[in-house]
């Protein structure tokens, strides 16, 4: 097994649910001082919508996930590893709250 640095939660949203997104991503940098990226209204990368990505360490993400759970309030989340493999860490061991999505991965090859 490869060694995992830390993960990444993208936080999806759309038009209409911008707002909320933006609360949620706040509120969890806030209890779980994980780092909130750039609000990117556009799809950007891989990410199939728009999207607000949330940097945790493996410490962090053990209660982040659980609160993201229970709090996405029907939100999209898509959250996966660090392990310098990108393309395996969002093909391979990713982890869906909600419906998975197609995810651009042309851009890993």
């Amino acid at each position: 097994m490869t060694e995992i640095a830390g993960f990444h939660a993208h936080i999806y949203f759309d038009a209409n649910t911008v707002d909320q997104a933006r609360a949620l991503c706040e509120r969890a940098a806030e209890e779980f001082s994980v780092v909130m990226g750039r609000v990117h209204e556009r799809p950007v990368g891989p990410h199939p919508m728009f999207s607000c990505q949330l940097s945790a360490t493996t410490a962090q993400f053990a209660e982040l996930l659980p609160w993201l759970a229970l709090n996405r309030d029907g939100l999209i989340v898509f959250a996966h590893p660090n392990t310098g493999d990108d393309l395996a860490d969002h093909r391979d061991h990713g982890i869906w709250l909600g419906t998975g999505l197609d995810l651009d991965l042309s851009r890993f090859d």
